[in-house]
Formats: structure tokens, sequence, C-alpha cells
């Protein structure tokens, strides 16, 4: 039977004897064997437990709480404990990940964004009604799947922004939507919006009305009214 000494384990697991003298020091973790020097041996069920010590403490379980459930649950159990655990923080830095790129994607939108705005879209309020609740469920399943979203950094998102970006520039300048400039924005976002809604002209119009509600009850980014203004008007320009 294969047995491993304190200087062993401490390099196998990378744990300090210090520590591991003071598991044994406090009952947590004691080596089963002993030789006729004195020198004490690790056997294999010995480091099942270190790992399940290592483990609960992972999970910010204080030594105590841990001695008193360390017996009471099996190896299986606590990897369980520990999945979940992990798929928590997963979930958690999956959201942070999305917020970032979003607040990315912001920025590129507007240069001057301001505390404010960013907290009231950062922190969306989990009761209010967002954008994707106004669609059936099917429409719902094509439209997460198409519609572009500011926390995803895809070539569509960018083609979004940019077109965003040239529509500002064109008001702030004075440019008409009914210029040769809003011609070619309006084709590119025809083009675009082909493209996601697949001549799905019932869903596409049905989804431009709940863009123009307000921000605060669809959880989309806020566009102005003279952006959207200008959207309609240079669309209208091209299809008529």
């Amino acid at each position: 039977m294969k047995r491993w000494t304190t200087g062993e384990v401490s390099k196998q697991r990378n744990i300090s004897i210090r520590t591991l003298r003071y598991y044994d020091q406090i009952h947590l973790l004691t080596p089963s064997f002993r030789d006729e020097n004195g020198k004490r041996y690790y056997s294999e069920e010995d480091l099942f437990q270190l790992e399940k010590i290592l483990i609960l403490k992972s999970l910010s379980l204080p030594l105590e709480n841990i001695r008193d459930i360390l017996d009471k649950l099996s190896y299986k159990q606590i990897l369980i404990s520990h999945f979940n655990y992990l798929q928590e923080q997963l979930s958690k830095l999956q959201t942070s990940i999305s917020n970032t790129a979003s607040l990315i994607n912001m920025i590129d939108l507007d240069e001057s964004l301001s505390w404010e705005r960013v907290s009231e879209l950062v922190q969306n309020s989990p009761n209010s009604k967002k954008w994707i609740d106004y669609f059936q469920e099917d429409e719902k399943a094509f439209l997460q799947k198409t519609i572009p979203n500011l926390s995803h950094n895809d070539k569509t998102t960018q083609q979004y922004i940019s077109l965003l970006r040239r529509i500002e520039w064109c008001i702030k300048h004075n440019i008409k939507p009914e210029s040769d400039e809003g011609f070619q924005i309006a084709s590119e976002l025809i083009e675009i919006s082909n493209d996601h809604f697949q001549g799905d002209t019932k869903l596409e119009e049905k989804f431009w009305e709940v863009r123009k509600l307000p921000a605060e009850e669809t959880g989309l980014y806020p566009i102005s009214e003279d952006v959207l203004e200008f959207v309609e008007r240079c669309i209208a320009y091209v299809t008529t």
C-alpha cells in the first residue's frame, strides 16, 4: 500500500507543511500511519480527505464547519457542490464580460457617456418589462438569435454601431436623410435588416415599433428621437 510523507503531500498539492501540521493539530486531517521512528505517512484515504477539505475551503467554509461535515459528505457530494459553485461563478463571470462588452460598445456610440447613463443601463430592474417581452415565444427565439446585442462584439453589432455614429454625424452637420449619405446609410440598414429578419416584414415592423418605445420600458440602448426620425426618413427616401 502506497503512503506519502508530509513533504511529498506538500509538494504534490502545493500546500505548506505548516498547514498540514496545523490540520493534524486541530484533528482535521491526521496521517494514518507512523513508522517505528515516529515518522508520519498519509494513506490514499487521507489524501481523499485532504481533497475534500480543499474543495470545501474553496467554498469559503470555515475550518470548524468543514470538520463538522467532512465525514457526513461523500467525495462525490462535495464534488457536486463544487461543480455548482463553479457554475455560479461562471455565470457571474459571463455577466461581467457581457456588461464590459456593452460598456465598450456604449463608449463607441457616445464618448461622453455619463455615469448616470452607465448605471441606468447596467443595473436593469428585473421587474421591468423588457423588449423581448413584447413578442410571442416563437418570435422571441428568432429575435434573440438575430438581433445585435451591445454585450456582443460581433461584426453585425459593430456595423450597427458604425451606422448609428454616421447618423449622429449627419445630424450634427445638418446633412438631411434625403441626401447621398442618407441614401447610403438607408441601403446598408435595409441590407442588414433583410439578413436579420429573413424577409419577415411584419416582424421587422413590430420590432421597429418596440424600438421606438422609451428605453426605460424596453431595456434597449437609448436612441434619440432625432436618430429614429433620420432612420425613418432615409429609408422612406430609398424605398419610395
